[in-house]
């Protein structure tokens, strides 16, 4: 089972740290002085994880068991490769028994026991070539997926709801029945038709945050639990 979260540790690097004033915009020596006296972010370093996103996942999994029992896992939006990190541990994957397929168009370093395509999840190729490096159908999709900002609130929330959109019609042409459904989406509505076809597909449909998801951001998480499995027509 996945390492569970526990209280930030210390690291030797003082919190409260300021950066020098120097040719850098007040807004972005702001975002490096919260970087650096992150806790997660530190934590992240001494535990081995490649980014402090990968206590997001664990936060959620402690609540809502996502990872317990999980034999394949395809991760959407990989990069830099904290949760692929995670995924592999649980399913005990290897190079030689590949049960974790993860996708991103930017370059990840190799995990070991992932299949990683380095490719746009929105390339019609990219489906298939994430089945199909399984030996079967997943139990978890998991997707971090959103769009490169524009600076537009509003149109950024859209492109990024597409994302979640065209993830949760994958999940539900992928997943085994009985699978789990996770994608970041962004307060904001339109959505209620993406929440209507997940509570059709599955058992239960929720919103959370969790607490390493900073407080001010509008990032939230999508969570579709109990895949009741695709419909067959005769």
């Amino acid at each position: 089972m996945a390492k569970q979260p526990q209280k930030p540790v210390r690291t030797g690097r003082k919190l409260g740290q300021k950066v020098k004033k120097s040719k850098l915009k007040a807004s972005s020596r702001r975002w490096i002085e919260r970087h650096i006296n992150d806790p997660y972010v530190q934590r992240a370093k001494t535990e081995g994880f490649r980014a402090r996103a990968a206590y997001k996942l664990l936060e959620i999994d402690e609540k809502h068991q996502i990872l317990k029992g999980a034999r394949r896992i395809i991760d959407l939006g990989a990069a830099p490769g904290s949760w692929s990190q995670i995924a592999a541990k649980v399913t005990d994957s290897t190079d030689t028994d590949v049960r974790v397929a993860a996708i991103d168009f930017l370059e990840m370093a190799p995990v070991p026991g992932v299949r990683f395509f380095e490719m746009d999840f929105l390339d019609d190729e990219a489906p298939r070539l994430l089945r199909e490096a399984l030996d079967g159908p997943p139990d978890l999709v998991v997707s971090d997926m959103a769009a490169p900002t524009t600076g537009h609130k509003r149109t950024d929330h859209l492109r990024t709801m597409h994302l979640c959109e065209v993830a949760a019609h994958f999940a539900i042409e992928t997943l085994a029945e009985g699978g789990h459904f996770l994608a970041k989406t962004f307060q904001g509505g339109a959505e209620h038709d993406l929440l209507t076809m997940l509570k059709q597909n599955f058992k239960q449909v929720v919103h959370v945050k969790p607490a390493a998801s900073r407080s001010e951001s509008v990032e939230m998480f999508l969570l579709a639990k109990s895949f009741k499995g695709r419909q067959t027509e005769d």
